[in-house]
């Protein structure tokens, strides 16, 4: 996989393709919505459904973890589904995670779905974390606060590609903020046309779309859902391969 390099706030970050985010200066790997054990939580009210998704979410962290060998993981919240997900975890799924926690520092952003610290689990659980010129948090804050990190809204975004409408996750950055896209394998996504993330960024950015390699990377000025019912027009030109 090809990362793409984003300066936010004088500092150098690493895109990924998984939809991690790497600072590389900190050796510090970024994450968010996880939602670990929404499977289980489906399956409580009926809903019958492959109880893997931990498995595979692990599955992207591990991975990521192995190629950035970072010093912290930072968890941008909703890391699980509910307040008693980590209780659910598989026996299997909590000691590949404690593993992990013994490579590196974990920090668990607290969420709107994980008001609560995760149990009996190692690390450190906040409601937010600074680290340097960043600040990391679920849910983005109204206003400009220079060198925000956070997820919440799991982005994704729609482009003509090749005859056909593609979505897929996204990241989308301004020189002020940075939203992550959801890196859980059961997690939904929000068009990057909602208001609700459109008024985050009301002079536009970039969307850098999740490929299979690489990412794909194009300018951030629609207000409205591109969603393929819809026709969304076709990019000035091919998407940049970042």
């Amino acid at each position: 996989m090809t990362a793409a390099p984003l300066h936010l706030a004088g500092e150098r970050l690493m895109l990924d393709p998984c939809g991690c985010l790497h600072w590389p200066a900190q050796r510090m790997l970024i994450v968010a919505d996880l939602h670990f054990e929404k499977g289980s939580a489906a399956a409580r009210t009926g809903q019958l459904v492959p109880p893997w998704d931990t498995r595979e979410t692990l599955d992207l962290l591990a991975h990521a973890i192995r190629r950035y060998a970072p010093r912290q993981v930072v968890a941008l919240g909703d890391s699980f589904h509910d307040r008693h997900a980590s209780a659910r975890l598989h026996p299997a799924d909590r000691a590949r995670l404690q593993a992990m926690a013994g490579e590196a520092a974990f920090i668990w952003v607290l969420g709107n779905h994980d008001p609560i610290p995760p149990d009996n689990l190692p690390g450190i659980a906040t409601e937010e974390h600074r680290e340097g010129r960043l600040v990391f948090r679920h849910q983005a804050h109204p206003g400009r606060p220079l060198g925000e990190l956070s997820g919440h809204f799991h982005p994704k975004a729609t482009i003509a590609a090749s005859g056909a409408n593609v979505t897929r996750p996204c990241f989308i950055a301004d020189g002020y903020r940075m939203v992550l896209p959801a890196l859980g394998a059961y997690t939904g996504g929000l068009d990057v046309g909602d208001d609700a993330v459109a008024s985050l960024f009301p002079r536009g950015g970039r969307v850098f779309l999740l490929g299979r390699e690489r990412l794909f990377s194009f300018p951030y000025a629609q207000r409205r859902p591109m969603r393929a019912a819809a026709s969304p027009p076709p990019l000035p030109a091919q998407p940049q391969r970042i």
